[in-house]
């Protein structure tokens, strides 16, 4: 490897909007940052790289036989689905993601959405400031119901340290976590939804993952039950969710992914009613981008020194 390796960073700019340094990354080479790369520029702008580093510009097998000098792919991200990972090992190329930068961030959002559905506290504020409250003859008011928490059953899908993570603030809320992992299979997760009284998916997206939640799987949850994802939108059949909402099958969801991102302007769950959507951006408070740069400059750094980290390939 070249004392001064060519790095392209492809789409840098939901990492590091203005506000974090890329300095660590300049200072292991020549480095080259773009914000956004569209799918027909990643060849040119990463011609003659030994590193590129993505977020969500997909490099399919195609762009891996037309960059011959490519050495290393860096996620700055810990999905990886927008890698061929068998095209990088074909080629001997390491993949690397970050697989830890977000746990506390997610699972803080993820309770966010929750309190949000159970306490209108946004909705609420926007009534006072609308003249609601002034205008109650009482000294309080309520649009819409409030659900208390403690005592609830609430269940989490996947078991990894967000699920984990999740959980813990559950019980400190005085609900009851149960738990579906993917060793249980499909009896346990049916054991789980119908005793939930909020479903919460932490899972990574695989062909036993997508559609996870699906009518069936809808059909087994409370009508008085929440469902959050604030992990892959494919996750969820959002068109039977969207059916689910519109009848009045569950409580209410709060998501903040989808499965395409930006998602069109006529998505069936824009006008589901008791739906709360977040821009995918639980992962993105500033400590949480913090560690994600730093990890990604890291796992850069390793594999120049011949020794790669958080290979996923």
């Amino acid at each position: 490897m070249n004392a001064r390796p060519r790095l392209v960073v492809l789409d840098g700019h939901t990492l590091n909007p203005g506000d974090l340094s890329w300095a660590a990354l300049e200072a292991l080479g020549d480095c080259t940052i773009h914000a956004h790369t569209p799918p027909a520029d990643v060849v040119t702008r990463a011609a003659g790289a030994a590193v590129v580093l993505t977020n969500k510009t997909p490099l399919p097998a195609a762009a891996f036989s037309a960059l011959p000098d490519l050495r290393y792919v860096g996620l700055l991200a810990t999905g990886y689905n927008v890698v061929d990972v068998a095209a990088a090992r074909a080629r001997g190329i390491p993949v690397a993601n970050v697989p830890l930068y977000g746990t506390a961030s997610v699972a803080q959002h993820t309770f966010a959405l929750l309190l949000e559905l159970t306490q209108h506290v946004g909705r609420h504020a926007a009534g006072v400031r609308a003249g609601r409250w002034a205008a109650s003859r009482d000294f309080c008011y309520a649009e819409t119901p409030l659900l208390e928490l403690a005592g609830l059953t609430f269940g989490v899908v996947g078991a990894g340290r967000i699920g984990s993570a999740v959980a813990r603030i559950a019980e400190a809320f005085g609900m009851r976590a149960q738990t579906a992992g993917r060793a249980g299979g499909r009896e346990e997760l049916e054991r789980v939804l119908r005793a939930a009284d909020v479903v919460s998916l932490h899972c990574p997206l695989t062909g036993d993952t997508r559609h996870l939640i699906n009518a069936t799987t809808l059909g087994w949850m409370k009508p008085g039950a929440f469902l959050l994802n604030t992990s892959r939108g494919p996750l969820i059949d959002e068109a039977a969710l969207a059916a689910a909402l519109q009848a009045g099958r569950i409580a209410g969801a709060g998501l903040d992914v989808l499965s395409v991102e930006p998602p069109p302007a006529d998505h069936p769950l824009f006008t589901a009613p008791n739906c709360l959507i977040t821009p995918h951006n639980a992962w993105a408070t500033r400590a949480a981008r913090g560690r994600l740069m730093a990890t990604a400059v890291a796992n850069v750094a390793a594999f120049l020194a011949g020794r790669p980290e958080n290979v996923v390939n």
